[in-house]
């Protein structure tokens, strides 16, 4: 066995460190100690997290605008939160708006956007989609007569076809809908493409983030997209959606509202109570991931406005790029030792392409379900199906059972990798738990 050099050392103490912030990771499982592997589905929580939504539920719950302490204290939490997560996006804190979730989130955007849309327009998808943004247009679509066209994949290597995207996008559409990440897959895709080409004939372009955000650090900005939305818990946070819209829209766009409810941006967006806690609580996840520069504390944070905010995203574009150095020798283990293994077929890019930290299989004559199954029972929790990327699936010819899907987080650990590829061997070849 090689020695290791001072950096894997450090690695090494820098995921312990990590790991030690999550009490999930303390369970156990028929004896085994429990390695989470589903965090594409959505990551275990830190402390910090629930020391957050606890704090505001015990010492600050209210509503919101009213004229005493505790409803001052929510207003405030919630306006910081914008703020968290304007840095987090490289947006502005008017330009953030808080939903329940991204599947209604989208659906609350395409039926605003659907009041000025009419027979003739038309909107374009992409088969790797996450149907929370396949639904609702399709909805769209049977109320208003528009046309929706569906920009094919390519299922041997999970790319998306950019000459049939190119093709589709044309002086009719005016809405360009557009996953930056296969969540069933790893795939990443060209945002700036797909933005450009959707602005190139004066559409509106949709970035669904949800499956990109946890792994890439955003900058819509950079991205030009006039709307993104991102999921907090599947980045370390509770179960909230993050939406972001360039503010001229959020303001002229007629969003379904109820007429007491604000007409300024971003509340006018948002409808009905929030989840204040959850709120608090997605902003400490972008804090904690802050927090991992170096593996040391939430680095120092100015009292000056703007230089917080170059610090926190100063800090976010260290920690995810430390992130990302962690997870993709991961993949590569992962994807090379499977591949090893007979019985076993992968799908969606494989290393050396850009991707999120995600790989789906199947084994052969082994059901996905039954496969989750006995990979529980050795303390390996995974998904399958079709983690609601249907068409996807449907592509692929995998229906009904989909894939087994595996997704390494901050504290996946090189061990449990190695756990992982045994307990394969041994489902693959007809072996029993050791």
């Amino acid at each position: 066995m090689s020695t290791p050099s001072t950096h894997q050392l450090n690695e090494i103490a820098s995921t312990k460190e990590i790991r030690a912030q999550f009490p999930a990771l303390e369970r156990e499982h028929n004896g085994y100690p429990v390695a989470y592997f589903d965090a594409p589905g959505g990551t275990q929580t830190p402390r910090a997290v629930v020391d957050a939504v606890t704090d505001y539920l015990l010492n600050h719950n209210a509503n919101t605008h009213w004229e005493y302490p505790t409803s001052h204290e929510t207003d405030a939490i919630i306006e910081s939160a914008r703020h968290t997560f304007a840095d987090f996006l490289n947006a502005s804190a008017n330009e953030i708006v808080f939903a329940a979730n991204t599947t209604s989130m989208i659906y609350h955007l395409s039926r605003a956007l659907g009041r000025r849309l009419g027979p003739g327009d038309e909107i374009v998808i992409t088969e790797l989609e996450h149907h929370a943004n396949v639904a609702p247009w399709q909805a769209l679509v049977s109320e208003r007569g528009l046309t929706l066209n569906v920009a094919q994949m390519d299922p041997e290597s999970g790319q998306l076809d950019w000459n049939d995207f190119e093709r589709l996008v044309n002086k009719r559409t005016k809405v360009v809908a557009f996953g930056a990440g296969c969540n069933a897959l790893g795939t990443v895709n060209d945002y700036r493409r797909a933005v450009a080409l959707a602005h190139s004939v004066g559409a509106l372009a949709l970035v669904d983030a949800v499956h990109y955000a946890p792994y890439f650090l955003c900058d819509v900005k950079e991205m030009d997209c006039d709307f993104l939305t991102c999921s907090a818990y599947k980045f370390y946070g509770p179960h909230i959606s993050v939406f972001y819209g360039k503010k001229d829209l959020l303001e002229s766009i007629d969003f379904p509202k109820l007429q007491p409810a604000p007409d300024t941006a971003p509340e006018r967006v948002e409808v009905g109570t929030l989840s204040h806690e959850g709120i608090a609580g997605a902003a400490a996840a972008v804090d904690f991931y802050a927090s991992l520069v170096g593996s040391t504390g939430v680095p120092p944070v100015s009292h000056h406005a703007q230089d917080a905010r170059a610090t926190r995203r100063e800090a976010l574009q260290s920690s995810f790029a430390g992130l990302r150095a962690h997870s993709s020798p991961q993949v590569r283990v992962l994807w090379d030792s499977l591949a090893r293994i007979d019985g076993v077929r992968l799908y969606g890019p494989p290393p050396g392409v850009e991707r999120t930290p995600t790989v789906s299989f199947i084994i052969k004559n082994v059901a996905s379900t039954e496969v989750a199954r006995l990979m529980a029972e050795r303390g390996l929790f995974v998904s399958h199906g079709d983690f609601y990327a249907q068409t996807v699936v449907d592509r692929l010819g995998l229906q009904p059972e989909g894939l087994v899907r595996v997704g390494c987080a901050c504290y996946t650990s090189d061990e449990e990798v190695e756990r992982l590829i045994e307990a394969v061997k041994e489902i693959a070849t007809g072996g029993s738990a050791t």
